[in-house]
């Protein structure tokens, strides 16, 4: 009888902590006044490192994209970022701006929604369809909030947004709410409309006598943003997978790893080995980088997406992006290391390159950092390979972030040279720049700072093709501003 209280109270509570939740993360609509990003931290360590991971993580997790799409019709760049009120704040709220490649100007952010967190995992994703309209998608991390779609009122137009009830068919059939949903990477395709991949948390994974969540990753569609298909598991290996995705045209690919069920390196933070799947149907099939058909879900450790074996090796992988060459081929952009904890134990923090050749998979080193949620952005322009990401260390050595620095690479991968010290910050390491959905020159890339220490202000910033840095304005009195020039 004891437990049966205990279990009856446990639901009361967890009920009406999401009721809660959902009641104080209502649609806003309001403007904020200025840029000014989330802080966040995960994992304390109880050394001098301070945390597994945190800082500025306003355009935070590699799992979530995008955070900007350049819309052609209008020359104009849509981003959306983890945000606070005021430098003091930690409530995460989901924000949306524009910068007008014309004027040279940004919108003052909307303040779309407060998301009753503090949570930077619950950070929204951003994308446009075919029509102008502006959508977000305001994740959640795992299943005790709920998430939500909101669209724009107007096409091109972010100065309001309507939350949409949006319903999707479970297993049995029924239309079901579509209210929870991590981790999230949406695309959009004129002629069929929404491929989302997703992540969804599955309880009953025995490890070692324990129930644990699974983070299965699948995939979700729709015609129309409203109306969805029941989600579709892409891979259910032992504890479950991160994934993180690319588009070429029609196609779509998805890079994961995967978290061993064993009594040595088990669970979240040993996730090890490097796999891809990719559709070009809107996923009524899906393939191996070669066109060998897979069957979904991949439940095997050994299976024909596997591109590289890790675990064997004793390292973690981390997947920061996906890209791909001319004809469709894949490059997976990812990091390796000898384990979780940060520090030069675990190091050396490897970024390597995996290319699709057409016959092999060819894997380079890149370059080196400090720290395994040093994620970075990969971009491909005809034989130039660039990536933007936080190479050099920063203020706060072994920390989330660092400095940014711009490399090219002209021969597949092979060699890389820094071209560009994009940013030199003396006070906070900058973190997740994030690649546009068709990203313009003037709007590159796009991220956070933040002291990777301790809680800090966390600014934005965007990059041009040529490493230029601006910041978005903090504080801001008219509707639209110039951004500050970074020297």
């Amino acid at each position: 009888m004891i437990i049966l209280r205990s279990l009856v109270a446990c639901l009361y509570f967890l009920i009406l902590h999401s009721v809660q939740a959902q009641d104080k993360a209502e649609t806003l609509n309001q403007k904020a006044n200025g840029y000014r990003g989330i802080w966040y931290f995960i994992g304390p360590t109880k050394n001098e490192f301070a945390y597994k991971y945190s800082g500025g993580l306003g355009t935070y997790p590699a799992n979530h994209y995008p955070f900007s799409v350049y819309a052609p019709a209008v020359n104009q760049t849509f981003f959306c970022f983890g945000g606070v009120t005021d430098s003091t704040s930690r409530e995460l709220c989901h924000m949306v701006g524009v910068f007008d490649h014309n004027t040279g100007k940004v919108s003052r952010p909307t303040l779309l929604l407060n998301k009753a967190t503090d949570d930077a995992h619950d950070n929204p994703v951003i994308q446009l369809d075919s029509k102008g309209y502006v959508w977000v998608f305001s994740t959640s991390h795992g299943t005790e909030r709920p998430s939500f779609i909101h669209r724009s009122r107007k096409p091109y137009d972010i100065r309001s947004f309507d939350k949409i009830d949006a319903t999707r068919l479970d297993k049995q059939g029924n239309r079901v709410p579509f209210d929870n949903f991590s981790y999230v990477q949406t695309y959009y395709q004129p002629e069929h409309g929404f491929l989302n991949l997703m992540t969804h948390y599955d309880r009953g994974v025995l490890v070692y006598g324990a129930n644990k969540p699974r983070r299965t990753i699948s995939f979700i569609t729709s015609p129309d943003g409203v109306t969805w298909s029941d989600w579709k598991d892409i891979g259910t290996i032992e504890e479950g997978h991160y994934q993180t995705s690319g588009q070429w045209r029609t196609k779509i690919g998805s890079a994961f790893n995967y978290h061993p069920n064993t009594k040595v390196g088990a669970g979240l933070d040993y996730r090890t080995n490097l796999y891809y799947v990719e559709t070009s149907d809107f996923g009524r099939s899906w393939h191996t980088a070669n066109g060998k058909p897979v069957s979904l879900p991949l439940a095997d450790v050994t299976n024909a997406a596997l591109v590289k074996d890790y675990k064997n090796l004793g390292l973690n992988v981390y997947v920061s992006d996906v890209n791909y060459d001319a004809s469709g081929r894949p490059i997976i952009l990812y990091i390796t290391s000898k384990g979780p904890d940060p520090g030069s134990a675990n190091g050396p923090h490897e970024w390597h390159t995996a290319y699709w050749t057409g016959t092999t998979w060819a894997i380079e080193s890149v370059a080196q950092s400090d720290h395994n949620y040093d994620m970075g952005s990969l971009y491909v322009e005809g034989n130039r390979w660039r990536i933007i990401g936080p190479i050099s260390s920063g203020p706060q050595p072994y920390g989330t972030g660092g400095d940014l620095q711009m490399l090219e690479s002209t021969d597949q991968g092979k060699q890389w040279k820094v071209v560009k010290a994009v940013t030199q910050n003396p006070h906070r390491n900058q973190a997740y720049p994030r690649r546009p959905v068709a990203a313009h020159p003037g709007f590159y890339a796009f991220w956070a700072d933040g002291n990777a220490r301790k809680p800090s202000a966390s600014f934005l910033y965007f990059c041009d093709k040529d490493g230029r840095v601006f910041q978005l304005p903090a504080e801001m009195k008219a509707d639209f501003e110039k951004p500050i020039p970074v020297k």
